[in-house]
């Protein structure tokens, strides 16, 4: 299922959003090295589990395995000369968030972070927003090399910090419709749906896609919880808990904007009950 627009209103200009989607693109298109047969430059400039494991850059000898696919086993702490002596691992996992391995890799990612990160913008503020995202980032590259801290293969791409805003999104927006187009078909459905469907799906993802389903586990977690921090900590005194199951909110959780009633997202009558 393939999101085509969410219906929830913003009152102030996702300038962030737009710049981290413009920095990609740029990125992108700006750095014909990155297209190299070789891969020189995503082993130069991204980030690599094994460096983040030992703290040190690939050694002539890894990056010889890693381009040969010999790499399994082939991480070692100190193993002779830097192939590249300059790299910083640290800032390398920052730059990776801004690459991408292919044109359909940053459509699509940017597609998700305009249609989720410009309400996540509006509700944090652009400042908080902007650092929530990296660390939505780094947090999703701690998890990919958590669950393979000897790989060899460079890390690339914002998905794992786009994880997090829907992570959030799934706390702060439960309600708000998103069209959706199942093959060529579209629909609404309530973004709850959507995004616990997603979720749920990272952990089918086919072990030789190449895919770091773990950061996008470990983004989507990581932007959750601080969901669910924030409304916590918004959330006057005087308030009590309230455990019940909520009415049907007509705004989708944005408190303002047009909504339809459950049975028009789905149909018939009203799954819900409200």
């Amino acid at each position: 299922m393939f999101p085509l627009r969410d219906e929830n209103p913003i009152s102030s200009t996702p300038v962030v959003t737009w710049l981290f989607i413009g920095v990609c693109i740029l990125a992108f298109f700006a750095i014909p090295r990155q297209f190299d047969s070789s891969g020189e430059f995503h082993f130069e400039q991204a980030a690599i589990p094994c460096e983040l494991s030992t703290g040190e850059a690939l050694s002539e000898q890894e990056l010889a395995a890693a381009r040969s696919n010999t790499g399994a086993g082939a991480c070692v702490d100190g193993d002779g000369p830097a192939a590249f002596g300059d790299k910083n691992v640290w800032l390398a996992a920052i730059a990776s968030i801004f690459l991408h391995g292919g044109i359909m890799h940053l459509g699509g990612n940017m597609w998700f972070l305009w249609i989720f990160g410009n309400n996540i913008e509006d509700k944090l503020g652009h400042l908080w927003y902007g650092l929530f995202y990296l660390a939505g980032g780094i947090v999703a590259t701690i998890g990919h090399v958590v669950a393979q801290p000897s790989s060899l293969t460079p890390v690339v791409g914002a998905s794992g910090a786009i994880a997090a805003v829907m992570g959030a999104y799934l706390m702060w927006f439960p309600d708000a419709p998103i069209r959706t187009l199942l093959l060529i078909f579209p629909f609404d459905i309530r973004a709850r749906w959507y995004l616990a469907g997603w979720f749920i799906l990272q952990f089918f993802t086919a072990p030789d896609s190449q895919v770091a389903w773990v950061a996008h586990v470990a983004g989507f977690i990581f932007g959750a919880i601080v969901g669910v921090a924030v409304r916590i900590a918004t959330r006057p005194d005087s308030d009590p808990v309230d455990i019940s199951v909520p009415a049907w909110d007509p705004t989708g959780g944005a408190g303002r904007g047009p909504y339809r009633h459950p049975s028009d997202l789905f149909g018939g009558d009203d799954p819900f009950g409200t």
